[in-house]
């Protein structure tokens, strides 16, 4: 992605926004001088902070990379391609093909109801595309775009989200166990009932999802930012490390064993008609946080 193209086109889109330049750093919790340097091309944004630029910048990342196109003009079809195995020795037809499926740009495409998918979605942008009931388990998604998609009910254990950007999806019901987001960016995603048994969150942020019903067992948040986010329910062995809070509440939660290190504005995140244990408390108490609102768990 060339520097100074890129630099040209952030000032374009913002300037379109009537915004300055202070403006756009502080929704990037970023300084003001850093904006500047991408405008006159002397630096360029990481891939987590310009998937975030194009969530308030309101382009797509195509927007800032000729590059960064589709080199299929459609998905192929599963069923088709199985209908036409039907010629070939046993042996070779029932050998699944993995496809590659990267650098696509995919559109409304439904993948719902697929068993073991597996393929490689590296460095592609998805848009309201259905993954409805999947099995995704081992699914590596990296440098990805994954914009107004569903996920729901599908199952996602086992699986690696890298350097992603994923904004408006749903996940209801889904089952994430054991899987790693590091250094991406998940917003206004709707996580009611699922499954976050055994989830990392690592380098990345989280803002304004949808978190009810939602399983917290063994989750780890570290170096993460989270934003108008509201934890309910129970919250066993779960731990922040290193994370940083804006607006976020704990509403009628149950805290046990769950570790908090090194966080930043702690003392400005909510406790309302909370519980914890008193290891957790201690935690808490260390981290200068507001206590009121929690009350120790008797023994």
């Amino acid at each position: 992605m060339e520097t100074r193209m890129t630099g040209n086109k952030i000032a374009e889109a913002r300037k379109k926004l009537n915004i300055s330049q202070a403006q756009l750093a502080e929704n990037l919790f970023i300084s003001a001088q850093a904006v500047g340097k991408w405008e006159r091309g002397e630096s360029m944004p990481d891939i987590i902070t310009l998937n975030r630029l194009a969530v308030i910048l309101g382009v797509d990342l195509n927007y800032f990379s000729e590059n960064f196109q589709s080199s299929f003009s459609e998905t192929r079809s599963i069923e088709s391609s199985e209908n036409k195995s039907d010629d070939l020795p046993i042996e070779k037809r029932n050998k699944k093909t993995n496809w590659d499926m990267s650098n696509l740009n995919l559109v409304d495409s439904d993948f719902s109801g697929l068993k073991n998918l597996h393929e490689k979605f590296s460095s592609s942008n998805m848009q309201r595309c259905l993954f409805i009931g999947s099995e995704m388990a081992g699914l590596l998604l990296k440098n990805n775009n994954v914009d107004s998609c569903n996920f729901s009910k599908s199952d996602i254990n086992s699986s690696h989200i890298q350097n992603s950007n994923l904004v408006n999806n749903q996940f209801k019901a889904c089952s994430l166990r054991g899987t790693e987001f590091s250094g991406s960016y998940i917003s206004g995603c709707d996580f009611t009932d699922a499954d976050f048994t055994g989830v990392i969150v690592r380098s990345g942020g989280l803002e304004k999802n949808t978190i009810v019903n939602t399983v917290w067992n063994r989750t780890k948040f570290i170096d993460t930012h989270l934003v108008d986010t509201d934890f309910k329910g129970i919250l066993e062995e779960c731990s922040f490390e290193n994370c940083a809070f804006t607006k976020v509440k704990f509403q009628n939660a149950t805290l046990i064993n769950t570790f908090f290190k090194n966080n930043k504005k702690l003392k400005r995140v909510q406790f309302i008609d909370c519980k914890a244990d008193k290891i957790t408390y201690a935690f808490l108490k260390s981290g200068n946080a507001d206590l009121t609102g929690i009350s120790v768990i008797k023994e």
